[in-house]
């Protein structure tokens, strides 16, 4: 009688010792869970900032862009006309009709200046655009403005990378000129878009006057960090190599298929 009682006393702890380790078990499991969620959610919830904070930035590159040609250009433009039609009351009836042609063409001009200029205000035509037609058209621009000369070069079949991912690539190019042009003074401008099996690389050079790594942490460096961390935030990799007197030369590998954890993946 003794043994079967404490048969069943040692069968009972067994059995409290069990099912304490596995309600251990299944509480640690619920608890990495809700801290893989909370990570998760903290993770995409950068995510969105960093993205929203790109857009504003593309948004106020854009409207910087648009307040200097319409006041570089499409003034001018307008001023060209408003000259034109003050001589047009001239006797000559030849020069008269000359004056008029040209402002019809001068008007046309600023038009179809402005018609560009309100579609670049708006981020969806990257979307509807993509990625490669909008640096190609940014590009056009910057060369015709005689600002810098741009030129653009694609290799591989164009496939599209997702509209987040996309919006950070065009944001990284516009960082990656603007330290071409107010930091190291470049004449030339170069962007390769390289579409491979399984990977996309793009690459930005410029033939300014460079910098050392040491130097890498001041003036353009934040710059350039930026570009780091908005490369890392879609989930690609970012190499910048640049020396005194030779340029700048940033490549972001980015495997379009890979699954990570942010949205538009």
């Amino acid at each position: 009688m003794e043994k079967v009682t404490a048969l069943v006393y040692l069968t009972a702890g067994l059995f409290t010792l069990i099912t304490g380790f596995i309600i251990y078990f299944v509480v640690l499991y619920r608890n990495r869970q809700l801290k893989n969620k909370q990570e998760q959610e903290k993770r995409e919830s950068s995510f969105r900032q960093e993205l929203l904070k790109t857009r504003i930035e593309m948004q106020d590159q854009t409207l910087n862009r648009v307040s200097r040609e319409i006041h570089d250009n499409i003034t001018q433009v307008l001023s060209f006309v408003k000259l034109n039609l003050a001589q047009a009351n001239m006797p000559d009836e030849y020069q008269r009709a000359e004056k008029i042609a040209e402002s019809r063409e001068l008007v046309a001009q600023a038009i179809s200046d402005l018609r560009d200029l309100s579609k670049s205000l708006s981020l969806e035509h990257i979307t509807r655009q993509g990625l490669v037609k909008t640096i190609q058209a940014e590009a056009a621009r910057l060369t015709k403005s005689g600002i810098i000369r741009a030129v653009v070069i694609t290799e591989g079949e164009i496939i599209p990378l997702g509209e987040q991912r996309e919006l950070v690539l065009f944001r990284i190019f516009q960082e990656s000129v603007n330290n071409a042009l107010k930091h190291a003074g470049a004449s030339d401008f170069k962007i390769v878009l390289q579409y491979i099996p399984e990977m996309f690389i793009l690459t930005l050079e410029d033939n300014g006057s460079g910098f050392s790594p040491a130097d890498a942490g001041k003036g353009e460096g934040s710059g350039l960090k930026n570009i780091e961390n908005r490369a890392a935030l879609i989930g690609a990799d970012a190499a910048i190599n640049s020396a005194p007197g030779e340029g700048c030369r940033i490549k972001i590998n980015l495997n379009p298929l890979k699954n990570d954890h942010y949205p538009d993946g």
